[in-house]
């Protein structure tokens, strides 16, 4: 089983991976099924089922889902050139991607949410269809945005492509046992097997390169949030408090008023400032998801930033650390709010975190899985009940309470040896069952929870 880190941590937009950058990603798959098509189309439709019907709007899947067809992709977005084009494709009522000939797609017309039930294979499904000039479908496609911003063909899920191997890598670890295993028979650490995995397939060089835009994108993403106000988008009239919370921190902080425990504040401001960035549609990383991408960048900007030994150079370990838990959690369970609720997204984050730094400080592989299974074990039966569909309520807040969970769940392996009462591997399958087991209403559906118990009018 291989996931680069590149996979668990992309570059992207909010306010969703799986319900933004994935149908985007869908969409620009079906251009290039377009494309390689003996014959032409004339029209296309799209279809939202489940959860990306019921939350789809507050999550901006209608856009994305344009935007994909228009030529868009997620890394590449560029704000100012969407609008514009959002604007042209309502007034003229087609599409002129590149590569295709001018399509007809009306967004009133054409993009359609089926709140009639999920699709079998999973709850983020989407049906694109190619049609003729007189309307009858001549190529269909059934997409799953499955989490994290992976998306895969109905037939890619039925036969498991998701969880490929690939060609082999030196550690192929598919479980924390087998992790643990093959660091005491190689006397690596889990950073270092997952940087031969990821050499295996491309150069340090590009690794490294790779690496550093993952955190400076995020640091980029913590500054941002940090400065602006305002209120965000979607009807809530959510005020954006991070840019108030660090000022008020730094002017304490400079008349050495602050209590110990006001560094959880920090922790919090820095995970909210990513969370506020997502929710206005800004560039973040998912880390594993869009929905919990604020735990991992404030858990590393509070090591860089407030612990005394931090050194920026481990930075690297701390990643590909934290994306080897995040493959054992999303190939043995889920990454996906809408398939296992929020445990799957902050949940599998702090675990992450809590990985990443536990290794950075000195843990043992031992310590560092069982950091991971701490932070993991305290989010079970987490529901995903966005109010209004929205990222935002409790999500922002939520991410800042994981990230304070993964350093004291690094913090507390660290005072121990590595042994433990319930392994990881107990904790993810129990999280998938948990997963497997919770009400549709609790996951990313805003049928229940907090989204139909709080007033959002």
């Amino acid at each position: 089983m291989f996931l680069s880190v590149f996979e668990m941590f992309k570059v992207g937009i909010g306010p969703s991976s799986s319900h933004t950058m994935g149908p985007m990603v869908a969409a620009g798959r079906f251009l290039d099924h377009l494309r390689a098509q003996p014959f032409s189309t004339a029209r296309i439709r799209a279809t939202l089922y489940g959860s990306l019907a019921f939350t789809g709007i507050g999550h901006a899947t209608d856009r994305a889902v344009i935007l994909g067809l228009a030529g868009f992709t997620p890394e590449g977005y560029d704000a100012e050139k969407a609008e514009a084009a959002l604007a042209a494709i309502r007034e003229e009522k087609a599409l002129t991607p590149e590569g295709l000939p001018r399509l007809a797609f009306d967004p009133e017309r054409d993009l359609q949410f089926d709140y009639g039930g999920p699709l079998p294979g999973h709850a983020n499904g989407m049906v694109l269809q190619g049609r003729d000039a007189e309307g009858d479908v001549i190529t269909e496609v059934t997409y799953y945005s499955v989490g994290g911003g992976f998306v895969l063909t109905a037939e890619e899920l039925a036969s498991g492509e998701d969880k490929a191997g690939g060609p082999p890598v030196p550690y192929p670890f598919k479980t924390a046992a087998e992790m643990l295993k093959m660091a005491g028979a190689s006397g690596l650490t889990i950073a270092q097997m997952k940087r031969a995995n990821e050499e295996s397939r491309m150069g340090r060089g590009d690794l490294d390169a790779g690496i550093a835009r993952i955190w400076e994108v995020m640091e980029a993403c913590i500054a941002r949030g940090l400065e602006a106000r305002g209120t965000l988008p979607g009807g809530l009239d959510v005020r954006r408090r991070a840019a108030a919370i660090h000022e008020a921190l730094k002017a304490e902080a400079g008349q050495n008023l602050a209590a110990p425990h006001v560094i959880n504040d920090w922790i919090s401001a820095y995970a909210m400032a990513v969370n506020e960035e997502n929710a206005a549609g800004g560039q973040v990383v998912t880390a594993p998801t869009n929905g919990a991408a604020g735990v991992v960048p404030a858990v590393i900007r509070y090591w860089l930033s407030h612990v005394p030994t931090a050194q920026a150079s481990k930075l690297p370990d701390f990643l590909l650390t934290a994306a080897a838990i995040g493959g054992l959690i999303k190939y043995n369970a889920s990454i996906s709010g809408a398939e296992c609720g929020c445990q799957a997204e902050v949940g599998s984050a702090s675990a992450m975190a809590a990985a990443g730094l536990c290794a950075v400080l000195g843990g043992s592989p031992e310590q560092v899985e069982n950091a991971a299974e701490i932070a993991l074990e305290h989010h079970l039966g987490m529901t995903c009940d966005p109010v209004k569909g929205l990222v935002q309520v409790p999500c922002i807040e939520r991410n800042g309470l994981g990230a304070i969970k993964a350093i004291s769940a690094a913090s507390l392996s660290l005072r121990g040896d590595g042994q433990h009462f319930v392994p990881l591997d107990a904790a993810i399958e129990t999280m998938r069952q948990t997963g497997s087991d919770m009400s549709e209403k609790y996951k990313e559906t805003s049928l229940g929870g907090l989204a139909v118990n709080v007033p959002n009018c």
